[in-house]
């Protein structure tokens, strides 16, 4: 594995191994739950909870841990930190919990849990695991936060139930329903490979001669 600082841990999950807007992972929650705001925080909080206290317990444990039942021991400590992030979520916002039904016991199941745990923190020390379950939480953070303000903002006018554009704005019911969330990832993910294909064109131009690059811009 290649070796990488502390920063690095951090910063790998945001942007460039962002588990959703790069790597394509967790789309079931992401698809699902992101109709709102309050939906995206509350699914991404108990994510982020689930996805630092497994990596923490994985970490610290994996030499104890025999090889040949690790994945069921991984998905063991991801249950047990889902059973508590589900039971705060249901004391502390149950019309929330109630929205989110199902979907916060799939956590268990969530690609991008159980991947850091089997690529990341079953072979790094514990602090190490923390950073890049954090970088990687805070990724998955920001990648629900742009769904949920998107579908929210389009399908029903409102940011955290605020009616943002008055009594006249005809909601895009679309982006309310399934379907939305597809096409909000898909133009997302649109804008960002766009983004990216602009700063490698500009990276390759500003290595090429002065003279093709002025003739090329001719």
């Amino acid at each position: 594995m290649k070796q990488t600082t502390p920063m690095d841990d951090v910063l790998r999950g945001i942007w460039r191994e962002n588990p959703v807007l790069v790597q394509i992972l967790g789309l079931c929650p992401t698809l699902a739950v992101t109709n709102t705001v309050a939906n995206s925080v509350a699914m991404a909080a108990a994510t982020f909870f689930v996805l630092v206290g497994s990596s923490f317990l994985v970490s610290l444990l994996k030499r104890y841990v025999p090889n040949e039942v690790r994945i069921a021991t991984y998905v063991l400590i991801i249950a047990t930190f889902v059973t508590v992030a589900d039971m705060i979520l249901e004391a502390t916002v149950p019309g929330i919990h109630k929205a989110l039904g199902a979907f916060v016991g799939l956590i268990i199941v969530n690609c991008i849990i159980l991947a850091r745990q089997e690529a990341f923190a079953s072979r790094n020390p514990v602090g190490r695991s923390v950073l890049d379950a954090i970088g990687t939480g805070v990724g998955f953070t920001i990648a629900m936060l742009m769904m949920g303000s998107i579908r929210e903002i389009l399908g029903a006018g409102t940011f955290l139930g605020v009616h943002l554009f008055g009594p006249h704005f005809e909601p895009w019911v679309v982006f309310s329903l399934p379907a939305g969330g597809f096409l909000t990832l898909g133009f997302i993910l649109l804008g960002l490979s766009w983004t990216q294909r602009r700063k490698e064109i500009r990276a390759k131009i500003r290595e090429w001669p002065e003279g093709v690059a002025e003739r090329r811009a001719a």
